[in-house]
């Protein structure tokens, strides 16, 4: 595709503006806005990778792998924000899901150990790990306002922290994570993903597109699970002091 070819699909983003505008809207300035930061942002990381990819070099690897991180916990972060030391968990939830994923597909040689295969994975499993902790951070703390008073009660009763917060941790882990569940449900029926797509489009063999398309989903999974289970059991202990009592600024 040639950047002349490329100009034309902004007609894409014509379309909503004009709608925008017609129907008074008022979202002209935030789609202008995030179409220009996307044209920036993804031929910058274009040009990146393309040299990354070339050099091979682990130290790039791991830079692109940190920054990656460290953009994923600073978006993610700010969902928590009554989370005593939300960063942090955040930070250590999403390294260790890269650490998970990238062992057992390195491990077992399910894909090479090259920046070509080791970067576009971890940006999948970062990026979904972030929006997973932002789903589960919103309903934690939902469930936190909606369930107060039993809280209470059951600590008054002699219950543990953990005890007293077992339904709301319970209910935000499954909330966050049946969205990746679901669509997993009806991939291939109802759409094709993006990286099938994609391969398919640049002439690879749909069977073969299948089965990476196979792996990214199945890597997607687990890191919802881990991202939303650790994320949880990392932030709740914050939530009570010492004597097992309530933090009254965090609910």
């Amino acid at each position: 595709m040639s950047y002349a070819t490329l100009s034309l699909t902004l007609l894409f983003v014509l379309i909503p503006l004009i709608l925008s505008k017609t129907l008074h809207l008022g979202l002209e300035k935030d789609t202008l806005i995030a179409t220009i930061r996307s044209i920036i942002q993804l031929l910058a990381v274009g040009y990146i990778l393309k040299f990354v990819f070339e050099s091979n070099n682990i130290l790039y690897i791991f830079t692109m792998i940190t920054l990656m991180i460290v953009a994923a916990t600073a978006n993610a972060r700010k969902k928590g924000k009554k989370i005593s030391g939300i960063t942090w968990k955040v930070a250590l939830t999403m390294i260790t899901v890269e650490i998970i994923v990238q062992s057992i597909l390195l491990g077992f040689h399910i894909v090479p150990a090259t920046a070509q295969y080791i970067i576009p994975i971890s940006g999948m499993a970062i990026g979904n790990s972030m929006v997973l902790s932002i789903l589960f951070l919103n309903r934690f703390q939902a469930e936190l306002e909606a369930y107060k008073d039993e809280t209470e009660l059951i600590l008054s009763l002699g219950g543990t922290p953990k005890q007293a917060i077992h339904r709301q941790l319970i209910n935000a882990i499954k909330a966050s994570m049946i969205p990746t569940i679901e669509s997993q449900k009806t991939i291939g029926l109802v759409q094709l993903p993006g990286m099938m797509s994609g391969q398919i489009i640049a002439g690879a063999d749909p069977v073969q597109a299948v089965q990476f398309q196979l792996l990214i989903l199945f890597v997607l999974l687990t890191t919802a699970a881990i991202s939303s289970i650790l994320l949880g059991f990392l932030s709740y202990p914050s939530l009570f002091n010492n004597r097992m009592q309530m933090l009254k600024d965090k609910f």
